[in-house]
């Protein structure tokens, strides 16, 4: 089993330790690919659209989005962890996901993603956590992720590991590994289910796009989903047929 981990945020702390109980339950026979952000993905999105226009190889931080997107593509679980900061994701979260915008379904997305499953891992002292897991879900739903689980967490106390009560501790660490133990239980091999959600937004996008098509068969989107066959009768979740 291939895993890749996006952490939020480069500090040891409560989301790290959470992030660590998780996976010591998926450790053995797998292959964990980790990134923590900003250091893996250091500079904020410009806005040039040049990986929209043309091609996403010359993005400016391509050395650092390419490095991180194989990791995904390859990966049998994506496993994304954020603390909430002032009800979001972390800002370093928010400028790698941006990177990714080329990805969105209304784009060019990854037929890979369409059998992914992804675990959300978030924290907060008392509210936010909801709209932190938000932020990253936005994102894997539009690559067409639809298998995504969301474990949040409410400290409501300390925000210092040590100084968790141990009986809250127990109880993060039993949700987390009931998380794990149905990954265990799923056949990796196989690809996770596309919602009726994914599809809907899919055919939405088809539509969209065979229109921008008729107008100019030479737009970029169009003749990635052409070239697909997405535009025919192809489907990405349907990859071997």
């Amino acid at each position: 089993m291939k895993i890749t981990v996006i952490n939020g945020t480069e500090k040891h702390g409560v989301t790290y330790r959470l992030k660590e109980i998780f996976l010591d339950e998926l450790r053995s026979g797998a292959e964990i690919t980790e990134f923590y952000l900003p250091r893996d993905c250091p500079n904020f999105c410009a806005g040039c659209t040049v990986c929209f226009r043309g091609s996403q190889d010359k993005c400016k931080d391509a050395q650092y989005v390419q490095k991180i997107e194989k990791a995904m593509l390859e990966a049998d679980l994506l496993v994304f962890t954020s603390p909430a900061y002032v009800f979001h994701t972390t800002g370093a979260m928010k400028a790698m996901l941006d990177h990714f915008g080329y990805r969105w379904m209304p784009h060019r997305p990854a037929a890979e993603m369409f059998g992914k499953r992804a675990v959300i891992i978030t924290q907060c002292l008392g509210a936010g956590g909801t709209s932190t897991a938000k932020d990253i879900k936005d994102s894997l739903s539009w690559w067409g992720v639809s298998n995504i689980s969301v474990c949040s967490f409410k400290l409501m106390s300390e925000i210092d590991w040590d100084k968790i009560p141990a009986k809250r501790k127990d109880q993060f660490a039993a949700k987390l590994r009931k998380t794990a133990a149905k990954i265990k239980r799923t056949d990796l091999t196989k690809p996770a289910r596309t919602s009726l959600t994914t599809k809907f937004k899919f055919y939405a996008v088809r539509m969209l796009q065979t229109g921008l098509g008729k107008d100019d068969p030479e737009y970029t989107d169009f003749k990635y989903w052409n070239a697909n066959g997405w535009i025919g009768s192809k489907r990405p979740w349907k990859r071997n047929d």
